[in-house]
């Protein structure tokens, strides 16, 4: 498959992609109808084709989980191989050589001093589920901290840490007890209304001057849940100063640092691990999404001595399947060859373009980002910095029908997170349809 952008002419999707919809519609429970729905037939690298033979340049990675591209060779023929021995047999229970190949590989690429131990779930929000647990069961302390905007799943425990946007949590009360949500990192929008290097990175000295002085003892405290770089919350970056100041506070009070890494990890910001980025060394990892490239599968990865709980305490029927940890093995040994190196390029071209076209587009507020996680903040007035929300979800719109496929995130914020696979012609090409739709908007104002 070669890349071509489709000129999309109707407002409406073709007569396959209708007739899908329209059968999905009648039998699932759908949340709602996309104004210009996609019905994917088949992908290769970063683009797509959909039902009625329309190629769309993937620039969201089915929310950054296809890190390898759709269908790589390498992992189709590794779960191939695994589909023609067996499917499953409970890793909880018995024994297969991918699943300790797996385990074994991650311990060495977490930057983690000392042994390591691995537990695998089917997705990140039983790894979150997971965490919460095993931080509870080692400090034996009752309370944790997240943060305001970040999304760390939606089943219960880990719907108790999201705070991204409340219809998320609206109706589903009582949630976790013991959780306190603080304000993240976010100078663009400082919650403190402070100047960055003049505020002495207030919002990760909150926790001990505010939250520890009015609410509990931070020997109270079990762990810091925390997204590296906060992912449905709007890509944000923090301050370099945040997390470190964290991790240090997290350190002299005997409190786990417990880093989500679903979205940021697996190569996608130019290190294996967002946090990285930092020079933060975690006391937990959280990762999934593109941990096998597609197939489900999540891992908490932490110190072996806080993995100390007890035979039967937590398990999972299915985590760790031996097809989805075939698809991780070559996943990774993608990454470690090539994909990692290619998103810190590629992210570099990425960023570099995006910043150019802010210089030309008023609507452009911030572009903020690290590798291929790269998020622009929309705004309405560049002397108020309104939130454009309405705005950036036409936006997204306009882009889908001249074949770019994005995805929003936080009120306003448009995401750019390609699989790792990205080239430069389709860095190229995505950053001038973006272009296009914006000149489209100024030509309308």
């Amino acid at each position: 498959m070669t890349l071509k952008v489709p000129d999309i002419r109707t407002p409406l999707p073709g007569k396959n992609a209708r007739r899908i919809v329209a059968k999905d519609r009648r039998y699932t429970s759908s949340s709602y109808l996309k104004e210009y729905p996609l019905v994917i037939a088949r992908g290769k690298g970063a683009v797509v084709e959909d039902v009625d033979g329309n190629r769309f340049l993937d620039f969201m990675a089915g929310i950054a989980v296809n890190i390898t591209g759709y269908s790589h060779p390498r992992v189709v023929r590794a779960v191939k191989r695994q589909a023609e021995k067996f499917f499953h047999i409970c890793s909880t229970d018995f024994y297969y050589e991918s699943f300790a190949n797996l385990a074994e590989r991650l311990t060495r690429m977490i930057p983690m001093e000392g042994e390591k131990s691995v537990f695998f779930t089917n997705s990140g929000a039983e790894a979150v589920e997971t965490a919460i647990k095993l931080v509870r069961y080692y400090t034996k302390r009752p309370y944790i901290i997240s943060f305001l905007g970040s999304f760390h799943g939606r089943t219960m425990g880990a719907l108790s840490l999201t705070a991204s946007k409340a219809k998320q949590r609206s109706f589903f009360s009582s949630f976790l007890p013991g959780v306190h949500h603080i304000p993240y990192g976010y100078c663009y929008r400082c919650p403190y209304h402070l100047t960055y290097r003049f505020c002495g990175i207030h919002c990760a000295e909150a926790l001990d001057q505010v939250i520890c002085q009015t609410l509990m003892s931070p020997r109270e405290i079990a762990a810091i849940f925390v997204e590296p770089i906060q992912g449905e919350g709007g890509y944000i970056v923090p301050p370099p100063e945040f997390h470190q100041k964290l991790r240090a506070f997290a350190e002299k009070n005997g409190i786990l640092y417990v880093v989500d890494e679903v979205q940021s990890g697996m190569g996608r910001t130019g290190k294996f691990l967002a946090i990285e980025n930092f020079g933060v060394e975690p006391d937990v990892v959280v990762l999934a999404k593109g941990l096998a490239s597609g197939l489900p599968l999540g891992a908490v990865v932490s110190k072996k001595k806080y993995m100390n709980w007890k035979a039967g305490t937590h398990g999972s029927t299915f985590g760790g399947n031996p097809l989805a940890c075939e698809a991780a093995l070559a996943t990774l040994e993608l990454l470690e060859k090539r994909l990692i190196d290619n998103a810190a390029r590629m992210g570099r071209r990425l960023l570099e373009k995006l910043l150019g076209l802010k210089k030309d587009q008023p609507m452009i507020g911030d572009v903020r980002g690290l590798g291929l996680m790269i998020g622009v903040e929309m705004i309405k007035d560049p002397e108020t910095q309104e939130p454009a929300a309405k705005e950036a979800g036409e936006i997204v719109q306009r882009a889908f029908q001249k074949g770019l496929l994005l995805l929003p995130c936080g009120e306003n914020v448009i995401r750019f997170c390609p699989p790792l696979v990205v080239n430069r012609k389709e860095i190229d090409t995505a950053v001038e349809i973006f272009g296009q739709v914006l000149n489209d908007f100024k030509k309308e104002a």
